[in-house]
């Protein structure tokens, strides 16, 4: 989400470094600098910029979802049966409580949401599944398992 700050256009340097960011976010703060050619001081005050006008939201790490016992993925459509502020609101309050939902979109088109979730096999999905259809106003679903991952989610496009 964007602050309140002033935010002004990015340069070269400022677009090098969110895209050097988004791919590595341990980067060194002197070998970010190298990379775009400034000494440490700028660099870091540059970085700081760019937090405090809210283009880096944080900064993570990438988790093996196999390993961690979340090896399978599905997206999940989700129509509700009225669409008024406080069905929404009551589903949002709701879906953020399922810890297996990695995330939650409100679309425009043929149904209200959609849903990625993570598990670790078909019984687990079911558990999801039912918590899921009994949320606010779920008036029903239709589920997509993904059987290959071709591209994962790789980031904010760059165009320096």
């Amino acid at each position: 989400m964007m602050s309140s700050a002033k935010t002004r256009t990015l340069d070269r340097i400022d677009l090098t470094i969110l895209d050097t960011l988004q791919k590595d976010g341990r980067i060194s703060n002197t070998d970010l600098a190298k990379k775009v050619n400034l000494s440490a001081s700028p660099c870091l005050e540059r970085m700081k910029r760019l937090e405090k006008e809210g283009y880096i939201n944080r900064y993570g790490a990438f988790l093996n979802a196999n390993k961690l016992g979340f090896g399978m993925k599905a997206f999940v459509q989700v129509t509700l049966d009225r669409t008024t502020g406080d069905v929404f609101n009551d589903f949002r309050k709701e879906v953020v409580k399922i810890e297996e939902v990695a995330e939650c979109h409100l679309v425009a088109g043929g149904f209200d949401y959609l849903i990625k979730v993570l598990f670790n096999n078909i019984e687990d999905y079911r558990e999801i599944l039912s918590e899921i259809v009994n949320l606010p106003a779920v008036s029903h679903t239709h589920t997509y398992i993904v059987t290959e991952n071709v591209k994962q989610d790789a980031g904010v496009p760059i165009i320096i």
